[in-house]
């Protein structure tokens, strides 16, 4: 059951923001988490690993200030090559 109707949910900006990003190399992923924003303002946790052990999760959360910077770095670590998936 969708519970927004079809609708957006409003964000409420500065608001806590958390990126689960997955691929097959840690060191790879936190590379490019370092690339695109400050590590000493977001807390960087681990996820989950995949059964055969190919992929693994990194859980990035953070303050976005608006919109626009939510939806910039989605793009910067979709378009990242060691990063397979943003959620």
């Amino acid at each position: 059951m969708n519970c927004f109707n079809g609708r957006k949910p409003i964000l409420e900006y500065p608001c806590q923001w958390q990126y689960r990003l997955i691929g097959e190399d840690r060191a790879a992923i936190m590379e490019a988490i370092h690339a695109a924003v400050d590590v000493d303002l977001c807390v960087v946790s681990e996820g989950n690993t995949s059964s055969g052990g190919r992929y693994l999760s990194l859980n990035l959360e953070m303050t976005v200030n608006n919109e626009a910077e939510r939806l910039h770095l989605y793009h910067l670590f979709s378009s990242h090559p060691a990063i397979r998936v943003v959620l």
